[in-house]
């Protein structure tokens, strides 16, 4: 090959690790470290021979993977490429296919493939445009553009008998919409346009929308409408509301909505919904039960003098402000320059898409990214994984220098 070429690939390929842990899906036992291997010109002629007999169906002549869902190998980290070869080895990433591809390599031969794969080019951003990002913010803003007509600008009623949609979390909202397209909420006369307008749109499009209303924090106020009671409910009568519905009317879980400055028109039907159980509800309809029109119209009263809170629902994070924070640990632009940590930058987005969904459903396993996925929503994924495949890949040189003499 000839002495250049193998200087090369040696600095291409060494596995410098003494200052870095395993992966946590890594099968190594407690405490244990990772030390520097070599690859020579003839460990990455055997280890190519290998890749093409074993890996190449999948991930491709060279590593650049053309097959979907399977990630591309050219350029990435050879101390995590070996790793995670050891894990599907050990069974710890669950994938029967390449378990029954590995599992009678030799640990040296799992060597030579990932110097192999580690000393190619990595692959190049697509040839296309990448995807538009779809801001779910102003997608939810438009499909709710409709709702305005009852429900007020920015989700503040001003007609008596519609409710505030302001102040709500998310799941809640969403939740509740996809119950009026199911049938699982009563339909009258007052609500018979709901279903109507609601079965227009998708379980996504839902979800936006109620997304843009949880996430509104500006100019939160009670709704614009009268309160036809002023007589005020006493402590003792609102404490059977706080444990579902919180202090002040600003609830505290997912299932209950807030209902401070809610329209006291709709909390006094549908007290009375639940108490005739035409909204029937395992909690809320025993409670009703007990009340009569007096207390109904009190208590809304109460509830509806409030002011409401902005819900908990975070605001997404656009794919860039994502990667500032995977960043930290892939590295610039999805460069890892961590060897046990894997490059992301033009790897294939329909493996970064699916990876990431393994990792929220909790399919691959890891302490970091456990966390980090458990809150992505569909929409986060598909803007983090465009953002990678489209990022410039650039090879990493591990440089090992003399320790200091004492």
């Amino acid at each position: 090959m000839g002495r250049p070429k193998v200087l090369g690939l040696l600095a291409a390929a060494a596995v410098a690790l003494a200052t870095f842990g395993a992966s946590a899906q890594a099968p190594l036992a407690p405490g244990q470290e990772l030390r520097p291997l070599y690859a020579m010109g003839s460990d990455l002629v055997e280890g190519k021979q290998l890749a093409d007999s074993v890996c190449a169906k999948c991930h491709g002549a060279s590593g650049v993977s053309e097959k979907e869902g399977s990630p591309s190998l050219a350029g990435q980290r050879p101390s995590y490429l070996y790793l995670e070869l050891r894990a599907f080895q050990a069974g710890a990433r669950s994938d029967k296919d390449m378990t029954e591809k590995v599992k009678f390599l030799s640990d040296e031969a799992l060597v030579k493939v990932a110097a192999y794969y580690a000393s190619l080019d990595p692959a190049p951003p697509p040839p296309t445009p990448a995807p538009k990002f779809d801001d779910p913010l102003a997608l939810g803003k438009a499909a709710a553009a409709p709702c305005g007509k009852c429900h007020g600008e920015n989700g503040v009623s001003q007609k008596a008998g519609v409710p505030n949609l302001i102040g709500q979390r998310q799941t809640y909202l969403s939740d509740t919409m996809k119950a009026y397209v199911a049938g699982d909420r009563p339909i009258d006369e007052r609500n018979a346009k709901m279903k109507t307008a609601l079965s227009a749109l998708s379980d996504k499009d839902i979800d936006r929308v109620a997304l843009y209303y949880a996430t509104l924090s500006d100019n939160l106020t009670r709704a614009g409408t009268p309160i036809d009671d002023q007589s005020k409910a006493s402590k003792d009568s609102v404490s059977r509301c706080i444990k579902c519905h919180g202090e002040d009317g600003i609830s505290t879980s997912k299932a209950s909505p807030s209902i401070a400055g809610q329209d006291w028109t709709y909390l006094v039907s549908a007290l009375h919904a639940y108490k005739d159980k035409s909204r029937d509800d395992d909690v809320m309809s025993p409670r009703a039960g007990k009340l009569d029109d007096a207390d109904m119209s009190s208590l809304a009263a109460y509830y509806a003098s409030l002011t409401p809170k902005p819900s908990d629902t975070l605001k997404p994070l656009t794919p860039d402000e994502w990667a500032d924070k995977c960043d930290r640990c892939h590295g610039a632009d999805g460069n890892s320059v961590r060897p046990t940590v894997p490059s992301l930058a033009g790897q294939r987005m329909d493996y970064l898409d699916k990876a990431l969904r393994a990792y929220r459903a909790g399919q691959r396993t890891s302490l970091e990214m456990a966390a980090m996925s458990s809150i992505l929503s569909d929409d986060d994924i598909k803007g983090i994984a465009a953002h990678y495949a489209w990022r410039k890949a650039r090879p990493a040189v591990f440089v090992l220098v003399p320790v200091p003499l004492k």
